[in-house]
């Protein structure tokens, strides 16, 4: 029977450690590879700019696949827009040769929103019989650009916001996930949505790695949501100042540093945009 190993990674896709154990397998025989990179959704909310995400994925998989036929390895691979359960679900029920064996590749648990998510246990029991084995990116190397969590509202598209987001992206690669929490005033989230869209808008069109989505409407719940689902390595919070912020009057900034145990850099900006006042 001919072996077909299935991969399923996403930012781990072209990490030293999931080519390695790619690299014994293939030192065992000849096996074709198929490497599959799923682009989850949020639990909650919903996305805006979603293609970033996709794009990002597809060059981790482009540079794990040209790795691999340096070294003579038989691989394919493509981007899925689902849950990496899901997508391994799908491709046992598609691909041809049948699939022998699954890797699933993640980061170490502290960075993992797939092992948060027990995403491991959930495939091991999708693919009963065929064997699993987790691959984890220990090594420094195999992250190769930070996820920057920016949460903020009225003061999204504001001048100082943009700026510490420049300056970040400045110090080291990063992807920029933005979060507006929704309103419950139609009128409110609509302008909203406007704000988070220009600045993801221009986000990206100074190179920078950015996408942006709607989420839940209280910024603690909605932090911790994005945190469980997927790796976050830092988190920028824009307020106004002082007692005119309702979330700093709730103490956001201090529970977000205690609940996530990540960096929280706060930005206070005066005004909503960088032309008018609030």
């Amino acid at each position: 029977m001919s072996r077909h190993v299935l991969v399923i990674a996403n930012e781990t896709a072209a990490s030293a450690s999931l080519i390695e154990k790619l690299r014994e397998r293939a030192a065992e025989g000849d096996p074709l590879v198929t490497v599959i990179a799923p682009v989850s959704q949020p639990s909650e909310g919903y996305v805006v700019y979603q293609d970033t995400r996709r794009a990002a994925a597809g060059r981790r998989l482009d540079r794990t696949l040209k790795t691999l036929h340096e070294a003579q390895v038989r691989a394919n691979g493509l981007v899925v827009e689902t849950d990496p359960v899901a997508a391994v679900k799908d491709a046992l029920a598609q691909l041809e040769p049948p699939v022998t064996e699954v890797i699933v590749s993640t980061h170490p648990r502290a960075r993992s929103g797939w092992l948060r998510r027990n995403v491991v246990e959930r495939i091991v029991k999708a693919v009963g019989e065929i064997p699993v084995q987790h691959v984890v990116a220990e090594d420094a190397g195999d992250a190769d650009e930070s996820n920057v969590l920016v949460v903020a509202n009225q003061t999204l598209a504001s001048a100082p916001l943009l700026e510490r987001i420049r300056s970040r992206g400045q110090r080291g690669r990063a992807s920029f996930l933005l979060i507006a929490p929704q309103s419950h005033d139609y009128a409110q989230q609509s302008e909203s949505e406007r704000r988070l869209k220009r600045l993801v808008a221009e986000l990206r069109a100074e190179g920078l790695d950015a996408h942006g989505q709607v989420a839940h409407p209280d910024p603690h719940t909605a932090v911790m949501q994005t945190v469980h689902d997927e790796r976050v390595d830092e988190i920028i919070v824009s307020t106004f100042p002082g007692q005119r912020s309702g979330w700093l009057r709730r103490d956001l900034v201090e529970r977000l540093r205690t609940d996530t145990g990540l960096p929280v850099d706060h930005v206070v900006s005066e005004q909503e945009t960088a032309e008018a006042p609030a």
